[in-house]
């Protein structure tokens, strides 16, 4: 099993990762996924090691496990993706992590 990819991106644009990442894993994201989601971070703390909130993405081409939760205080959501498999994958959860951090 390959190591999470970690980082954090903007809360804002957290449907917007969810739903390119899925594309890449071959998964149809759609509204029930979101109000899973949304629902299921808002307790959530970036800070406590039982505080994450974790989604499966079961693709056709692969599985990603996404945890995520919420910075204290902050606008911040931290990500860590688990399953990114080949090197492109992995490039491109980096990439979007990078992505959505600064805009």
């Amino acid at each position: 099993m390959t190591e999470s990819i970690a980082g954090w991106i903007w809360g804002r644009n957290l449907r917007a990762f969810l739903e390119l990442l899925s594309s890449y894993a071959g998964y149809a994201f759609d509204e029930a996924d979101w109000e899973t989601i949304e629902v299921g971070v808002q307790a959530t703390d970036d800070e406590a090691h039982d505080g994450w909130y974790s989604y499966p993405l079961v693709g056709t081409s692969t599985t990603l496990e996404v945890a995520i939760a919420q910075a204290v205080g902050g606008e911040e959501v931290s990500v860590r993706v688990t399953g990114a498999e080949t090197p492109e994958l992995q490039l491109r959860t980096d990439t979007l992590l990078s992505a959505f951090a600064s805009v």
